[in-house]
């Protein structure tokens, strides 16, 4: 057997082992694995994302009396904890 012969095995075999490789470890040879592939049909251009109107949620407002409804609120919590503290 030639030379030739021999380096077209050894690269056949190789081939075979990358395969069984790629196989095992759950990816395809010849991809990268991430991201969106080569061609895909679902692609925005620049032009629709700039052009379609930004949302802007409405910000909310807390009124005097429910601020004051909190602030109450947590004072009492922060006296019930401090009264459980110094009991135990």
């Amino acid at each position: 057997m030639a030379l030739s012969g021999i380096i077209a095995e050894i690269d056949a075999e190789i081939a075979k082992l990358q395969q069984a490789r790629a196989v095992l470890a759950g990816t395809q040879v010849g991809q990268s694995g991430r991201g969106r592939p080569k061609g895909s049909k679902n692609v925005k251009s620049v032009a629709t994302v700039a052009a379609s109107p930004a949302k802007k949620s409405a910000k909310r407002k807390l009124s005097p009396e429910g601020r004051k409804r909190i602030a109450d609120a947590m004072k009492k919590r922060w006296a019930d904890r401090r009264k459980q503290l110094a009991k135990g």
